[in-house]
Parts: C-alpha cells; structure tokens; sequence
C-alpha cells in the first residue's frame, strides 16, 4: 500500500465495539449444543445465528445447518439432532410451534432484550392497543419475530430517515391507526438512536395519546456503540467499520460515522480495505458491529501498524460488563401446552 496513506499516524479503537452480551450468548448456545448433541446428528440453527458471514461460516465449517425454513430440515438428508437454536434475532411464534410439532426441543438463543419487545407486543395486543414498530426492513428477522407475535393490531412504520426504503413500512408523517386513542410506539432494538428518537417525537406529535414504553426498547449495546462513534468522530478524518451489510446495528454504524466524518468505509475484513480510502488520513477511527469477531478487528490494526511503523493506536472509552445467562431446552411438549 503506498501513496499518501503512509501519512496515518493514529488509530482510535471504539469501546466498546464487537459482541454484545446478545451476540456472546448466542454463539455459546451453538457452541455447547455442538458438544453436547454433536454427536446426534447435525445441529440444525433456524436462520444465521448471527448477521456476520465470518461467524456463520465458521460455524457451519463445525457442522451447523442453517436454514430459513423449517422444511429444509427433511431436505438435508441425514439424521438431524433433536435440537433446534433459535437465532438471537427473535422469530415468530408459529416457528417455535412448528419446530415444536417437528419433535424438536429448541434453544433459544434470542436475545433477551428483543425477548422484551415481544412480551410487550403481546401485552399490549390484549389490552387493545394498535402497535407501531419502528423497523428498517419487513424482511429483517427481528421485525418478522416481533410482528408476528400481533401481527392483526401491529403497523410497520420506517424510520423517518429510511422513508422509502421499504414500501411496506409506513411513512410516520402520514400512517394511520383505526383508534389513535389507543396506540403504543416499540421499535427494534439496533436501529439509530437519534433517528429513533426523532421518528417517536413525529408519532407523538400525530398521536397525542401514544403510549411510549418506560424502558427504551432500543439497546444497551447499540447506543453504546454508537456514542462511541460521536465520542471519537471530532478526533479522526475518516472511520473504518467492520460490519456485514446485513447487521443493521453496524450499518447504523456506518451512517453514524459517514455523518459526522464525511468519510466512512465498511467492511467485512482487512482483504476488503483499499488503499484510496486512506489517502491524506493521518488520524482514523475504527470500530466493529455487535456481531463481528475482534480478531478481524485486531487483523486490521496489525495490517495498519505493519504499514505503519509509527503508528499509535488508542482505545476511547469503556467495555461493558454484561453477560446473558444460557437458554435452557424448552422439550416440544412445553411449546405446545401438552
């Protein structure tokens, strides 16, 4: 790499950044499930465990089969173990049901703050209330899960930055309830904070009545991760993010970064990096999605240092101190009432 990027002279490593204790948990759930019913059959995971391709990918080299659709366990051809992970994403009740008639006992990897967004969607269902869920895709697996747990009193609404995106979201200006004095406003838990905020304010302002849960549906780990973007942006000329496309945490991220910096870049690893996108960068800020491995973070910063003989690199901020406990087996009897 040669040109003007010899000129980097600092490197400032967001904290926290990579796995949250969501993302932590659900990867230990398919690790000790492979240890303990491995030897069963192939451990089947019920979507990516994780949206990061390098996670996947290693994973499914030890043997995991993902699959989208229940139906696709039949297809595999083989004798499965009797063990079914649920991703951390959240999912739709009808795929617990269905794995549960399949004879599957599940682990539940879902991450428990997306398991409370659900628990509110269905309290707030039977008490009469229509739901507002403030997503960035109908297609991303934790808006599915969490609207499909009401899915006749809940109304996909875009984020008022994404209007557009998805036509099948509702523009917030403009969306319309059938009892505007009874509606409640929850959200997916990694999307931008500020942008999150300011679409709620629009709700409010439309649906006076709007009831706002007291606990912030949006997650600890997303706006730690995204403070630490604003935290290191007045000190950098350009930001690296190491994300998939398919994390919406870290594509939030990447937006964040491209806002305040004027200069971002994603990538999935440093065999991604090209050199003109540090061009004239003496001081750069990096950080990961909640679901990218910090080795592929340590990766770049060595490839960055072995460029750069001179290079300091400091870390801004704090780690955080949360673990999630294990999901025990749920037996298909106790999904489906028996």
């Amino acid at each position: 790499m040669g040109g003007m990027q010899e000129r980097l002279r600092e490197v400032y490593l967001a904290r926290p950044r990579g796995f949250c204790a969501g993302v932590v948990m659900a990867i230990r759930t398919v690790e000790e499930a492979l240890s303990r019913y491995g030897g069963e059959g192939p451990l089947v995971v019920y979507h990516e465990i994780v949206h990061n391709q390098t996670v996947v990918e290693r994973l499914r080299s030890k043997g995991v089969r993902f699959v989208e659709d229940l139906k696709e366990i039949p297809a595999l051809g083989e004798q499965v173990a009797p063990y079914l992970v649920l991703s951390a994403h959240g999912h739709p009740p009808q795929v617990r049901e269905e794995a549960a008639r399949m004879g599957l006992t599940l682990l539940d990897a879902t991450c428990p703050l997306v398991t409370k967004v659900h628990t509110e969607a269905r309290r707030y269902a039977e008490e009469g209330y229509w739901i507002l869920l403030i997503g960035d895709s109908a297609d991303h697996q934790e808006v599915k899960g969490t609207y499909g747990e009401a899915p006749e009193r809940t109304i996909l609404v875009a984020v008022h930055t994404h209007v557009g995106r998805d036509p099948r979201l509702a523009d917030p200006h403009t969306v319309e309830v059938p009892d505007p004095e009874r509606v409640v406003v929850l959200t997916q838990t990694t999307l931008s904070v500020d942008d999150t905020l300011k679409t709620i304010e629009i709700l409010k302002a439309r649906f006076p009545k709007l009831v706002v849960p007291a606990r912030k549906d949006l997650c600890y780990a997303t706006q730690n991760r995204q403070d630490a973007v604003k935290r290191i942006a007045p000190k950098v000329e350009a930001f690296l993010v190491l994300s998939s496309p398919h994390s919406s945490n870290g594509m939030r991220l990447f937006e964040l970064a491209q806002r305040l910096v004027g200069r971002a870049y994603r990538l999935e690893s440093v065999r991604e990096l090209k050199e003109e996108w540090l061009d004239g960068v003496e001081r750069l800020g990096v950080t990961s999605a909640a679901s990218t491995p910090e080795d592929l973070v340590e990766e770049l910063v060595a490839h960055l240092k072995a460029r750069n003989p001179d290079l300091r690199v400091m870390e801004e901020g704090e780690w955080e101190e949360i673990a999630f406990r294990m999901p025990r087996p749920i037996p298909p009897e106790e999904v489906l009432g028996g």
